[in-house]
């Protein structure tokens, strides 16, 4: 395997080394493949485009710094919130390559704040949505390892269309207020593995995707799991959607710690997304500070579409193809303690109802300071603090071992015709039947 030191072409730190360092990428996918070093010191950039077969490693003590000039991310095809869409280019970017490598225990610095500000201040003046800090689409066999990713333009690591993902030993930290710094967004990808990270961003940690209803061509998001990792803030620990309507199947979450996360495990989509999630099993995870562990949402909100009447509507509605689904999602072995504003919500739709749901040794209890919030983004849902389990249009919900300590009124709360199982439920310590 050949070796391609940046210094060698002549790079120092402290000056623009785009040129030199998408250089020795290049020299390397000529020569078969080979391994391109980011020694220790500061460098600087703009854009680079990952190739076959080429290791991108930042050795200890190096900080690869993307530098805030427009001009430097040319605008490429990809989707943006699940929609095609033409943005300016990811910070690393691979389009359709196989055997690309991101390793070293170096620092990814994606110089987020002017974007941020721009987003926040002056939207107008953003041609393009803004880049992702590691965009891979279409490729094959990726692996990123042992780097710390920080300060990301909007979603840090973002695989799209891509098959056989390893993701290990990342750290990723983005401040709690930037705004849509996503950690790790697999979208429309099969055999994802992300695993031993530790993840503290300004929106949801994971979220698992698989394209809107204005993509084409469907393409479900599969075979995911995920080990061992810690989420800090960020509005969600894992999260399903909402941008599914490819469908999202066969999930694995296990060994996980949430800290503060708005939500714990959150599944959301609306009617006209379409798609299925199904084969979601979470086990053996713990939450601190939670606004609410577990959120199953059907009526999300937010983004185009998300404020038509029809999205909140509680009467029936035709089943079609522009209808989601959730079934057989599985959750067990969870501790959440200083939960704030509900133990749990589901809601499917009346015309088709969450499906198959488990919770089984559960135990919740709420944060003697409980602060009101919202346990799921949907139109008819007010902030509340210590609410019980909050259910609507479910088909075989099924309760086991599931214990919640400091709710305050109704420990599950009901709407008619709910099939809800209970098998060893307290609520502040009495039975529930």
């Amino acid at each position: 395997m050949s070796t391609h030191d940046i210094r060698d072409l002549g790079a120092e730190p402290g000056t623009l080394v785009t040129e030199a360092i998408q250089s020795a990428i290049d020299a390397a996918a000529s020569a078969g493949g080979g391994r391109v070093v980011v020694p220790a010191g500061r460098w600087q950039t703009g854009a680079l485009r990952l190739r076959s077969h080429v290791e991108l490693h930042l050795e200890s003590g190096s900080v690869l710094a993307f530098v805030d000039d427009r001009d430097l991310y040319p605008v490429v095809d990809a989707r943006w919130e699940g929609a095609p869409a033409r943005i300016y280019s990811p910070c690393l970017y691979a389009h359709g390559e196989t055997d690309v490598a991101i390793t070293g225990f170096g620092t990814v610095d994606g110089g987020g704040r002017p974007w941020w500000d721009a987003f926040r201040r002056d939207r107008a003046s953003l041609a393009h949505p803004r880049p992702t800090l590691v965009g891979l689409h279409e490729c094959r066999r990726v692996t990123i390892r042992d780097v710390t990713l920080r300060d990301s333009p909007s979603w840090t690591v973002h695989p799209l269309l891509c098959e056989d993902v390893t993701i290990s030993n990342v750290r990723i930290l983005n401040p709690a207020d930037s705004p849509n710094t996503d950690g790790i967004d697999p979208e429309s990808c099969r055999n994802v593995r992300i695993s031993d990270c530790h993840i503290d961003v300004g929106d949801d940690c994971i979220a698992i995707k698989a394209g809107t209803e204005a993509t084409a061509e469907r393409v479900p998001c599969e075979n995911i799991t995920i080990t061992g990792c810690t989420m800090v803030h960020g509005h969600g620990g894992v999260v399903i959607g909402s941008e599914m309507s490819g469908g999202v199947r066969n999930v694995v979450i296990t060994g996980c710690v949430f800290q503060g996360t708005d939500r714990g495990i959150r599944v959301k989509s609306r009617r006209g997304r379409g798609g299925v999630v199904e084969d979601v099993r979470v086990s053996n995870v713990v939450m601190d500070g939670v606004l609410c562990p577990f959120v199953l949402n059907t009526a999300y909100f937010c983004g185009p579409g998300g404020k038509d009447p029809v999205v909140a509507d509680r009467s029936p509605q035709p089943v079609d193809a522009t209808t989601p689904l959730f079934r057989r999602i599985h959750l067990a072995h969870v501790t959440a303690r200083n939960v704030h504003a509900a133990a749990a919500y589901v809601r499917g739709l009346p015309e088709q109802p969450v499906a198959d749901v488990t919770l089984e040794d559960v135990a919740i209890s709420f944060a003697p300071d409980a602060v009101p919030g919202a346990p799921a983004m949907a139109a008819d849902v007010d902030d509340v603090a210590r609410a019980g389990l909050v259910v609507a249009f479910a088909a075989g919900l099924a309760l086991s071992g599931v214990r919640v300590d400091g709710c305050e009124g109704p420990g599950v709360t009901t709407e008619p015709g709910d099939d809800v199982r209970y098998r060893d439920v307290r609520i502040n310590g009495a039975y529930v039947d």
